[in-house]
């Protein structure tokens, strides 16, 4: 008869075990999802891409983010996102995505005069 039950981190609140069973650590057998971790500097005023790590929920993701990349105080701020809810537009496809910006002359104040009391511009 076994009456201990191993849990792992994110464990709780999910599905109830059999009192005999062990979690593996990969939540019942489901492997642990990507996420992406991005940080704020101190010096930044923007969030950068610093890597990835597996993680079993995001609570878990923002303190193994703080241990494995802000282990010198460099952040301020971090979020994690779970990769399979980045979305991004292809390389491949990047002349024909981008050309609506191109015939917006508006965008592209090369017709304008400026003032010779006007420098570095």
């Amino acid at each position: 008869m076994n009456f201990l039950r191993k849990y792992y981190y994110g464990d709780y609140g999910d599905k109830e075990l059999p009192a005999n069973s062990l979690s593996t650590g990969d939540r019942h057998g489901e492997a642990w999802p990507l996420w992406e971790v991005f940080i704020r500097s101190k010096q930044g005023l923007d969030h950068k891409h610093v890597g990835s790590l597996h993680a079993a929920d995001a609570q878990m993701a923002i303190e193994n983010a703080r241990d494995v990349y802000t282990r010198r105080q460099e952040g301020v701020s971090i979020w994690v996102v779970e990769s399979k809810y980045i979305h991004a537009s292809n390389p491949d496809e990047a002349e024909s995505f981008y050309e609506p910006a191109n015939d917006k002359v508006y965008r592209h104040p090369t017709f304008y005069d400026l003032p010779d009391e006007v420098k570095h511009m």
